[in-house]
């Protein structure tokens, strides 16, 4: 009856949520920048007038900062347009925002409450500061294009215009951070559109092993939407994978992972399966994962000093147990845990804990039972390896048997595996002895991709904390 009860109450929280705002782009650290970029601007630009000016911030500033900051945030990127079209565009909203504001000033009359010399000076400053502001960035863009790594792989299945037309904005965009492969595509030479300078990489049906073989991040499906069983069985050759799916041009399919509009390089695309945390969400993912595990960190070490003495006293061994685990994008990790055990797996067969499992210590017992054994992996959080709520982290010897068993199991590599999940506040923690109990928690994790906030993580942390004490189905 408690399981009945905490899977009605995920479904009712599931069907809850509103429908999530189409997604501001691939590039997370040109994302965020150009999305706060004219925001940031305007308001500074008229604190260090309102400063200069009057040797402080008025509360009536303050108040005209948040309505400035409202109005234009987010602001759109301009990075690909030429100079004189970004100097237009801002030119055209500045005057827009500020014809807007002078007049609702006027018609309440709060137009006399602020320095006329700032609101003046503001008036031109502003939109030079924004100019200033966007040539400074495309300065910098190449350096920052480095932060984010090497250039993501990707491909594209489907040798018709569409897929050229994509091709030509992908390699000709210097700010993409895109690296094109090259084609999938059954058809002979005669069918098949123009391939110009583009490699045909083999039949779709190379697709997934070349997929994993060369860790391809990104997937864009050109096919006609007649082709709907084809695209399936591409779909469903592709779940084994970690690869972000889109489709050219835009169109319906179901079972979608984070399906949202986006764009690559002017080009719509319809995302079939990605991470929730592009652009913004993934700066208030990571933020809020640092804000949080330094202060439960701090909280919690006088704890983790005493269960680390006591482990050690309890049985010989290490006092952290360290094993590798599958995370973001299937890539192998180091997992802290206090050692609950008396022998410490990690090798390509690892049994799972079970209930009177003789391997798990005395002390250990009582630190599964109460996830005190989990404390260590806050760490991992700080290290950027894993974040405080995700699919749980399974075993690499697992994740290689679950995952030809499953379909879509890798897709929970999207994210960040987590301290705890929706999978485990919902009854699906302990052993997965059968093939339908890991199901159960792959489904749940999929749930969680498809509809995650900020919000969804603090009542799985809340929920978790409730569960601590009360739970029944570690071993």
């Amino acid at each position: 009856m408690a399981e009945i009860n905490q899977a009605a109450s995920a479904s009712a929280w599931l069907n809850s949520r509103e429908p999530r705002s189409a997604g501001l782009g691939r590039s997370n650290v040109f994302t965020v920048i150009e999305a706060a970029l004219d925001p940031l601007v305007l308001v500074f630009s008229l604190w260090a007038l309102a400063f200069y000016f009057e040797n402080s911030i008025s509360p009536s500033y303050l108040i005209l900062s948040i309505i400035v900051f409202s109005l234009t945030f987010p602001g759109s990127s301009q990075l690909r347009l030429p100079i004189w079209r970004v100097f237009f565009n801002i030119a055209f909203h500045w005057l827009w925002i500020a014809g807007l504001l002078l007049l609702t000033g006027y018609a309440t009359e709060s137009f006399y409450k602020f320095s006329m010399t700032v609101i003046g000076s503001w008036l031109w400053l502003a939109p030079v500061a924004q100019a200033g502001a966007h040539l400074a960035l495309r300065a910098a863009a190449p350096q920052l294009l480095k932060l984010q790594g090497p250039p993501g792989k990707a491909v594209i299945v489907g040798m018709n215009d569409q897929g050229a037309s994509l091709a030509e904005h992908i390699t000709g965009s210097q700010y993409s951070g895109i690296e094109l492969m090259g084609f999938f595509d059954d058809r002979g030479e005669g069918r098949r559109g123009m391939q110009g300078e583009h490699q045909l990489i083999g039949k779709i049906e190379e697709l997934p092993a070349y997929v994993k073989r060369h860790r391809i991040q990104f997937i864009y499906l050109s096919l006609p939407m007649a082709a709907r069983p084809r695209i399936l069985q591409v779909l469903d050759g592709l779940k084994d994978t970690t690869a972000s799916i889109y489709f050219v041009p835009d169109m319906f399919i179901t079972d979608l992972i984070q399906g949202r509009s986006d764009s690559v390089c002017g080009v719509t695309v319809i995302s079939v399966c990605d991470t929730p945390f592009r652009g913004v969400n993934g700066v208030l993912k990571r933020g809020s994962d640092i804000v949080l595990s330094l202060l439960i960190l701090l909280l919690i070490f006088p704890v983790m000093l005493m269960i680390g003495l006591l482990v050690k006293l309890d049985s010989p061994g290490p006092v952290i147990f360290k094993q590798r685990r599958y995370g973001l994008d299937g890539e192998q990790i180091l997992v802290y845990k206090f050692r609950s055990m008396a022998v410490t797996e990690d090798g390509g067969a690892i049994r799972q804990a079970q209930k009177n499992d003789l391997r798990v210590t005395r002390l250990g017992a009582f630190l599964r039972k109460t996830s005190l054994d989990e404390l260590p992996q806050f760490i991992n959080v700080l290290q950027g390896r894993m974040s405080i709520v995700g699919p749980r982290p399974h075993a690499v010897a697992h994740n290689e048997m679950y995952r030809t068993l499953i379909k879509g199991y890798m897709v929970r590599h999207k994210v960040r595996p987590g301290i705890t999940g929706w999978a485990q506040v919902n009854g699906q923690r302990g052993e997965t002895d059968t093939l339908d109990k890991m199901q159960a928690r792959i489904d749940c994790d999929l749930d969680y991709l498809r509809n995650w906030s900020l919000q969804l993580d603090f009542f799985i942390i809340f929920k978790t904390i409730r569960l601590v004490f009360k739970d029944s189905s570690a071993y």
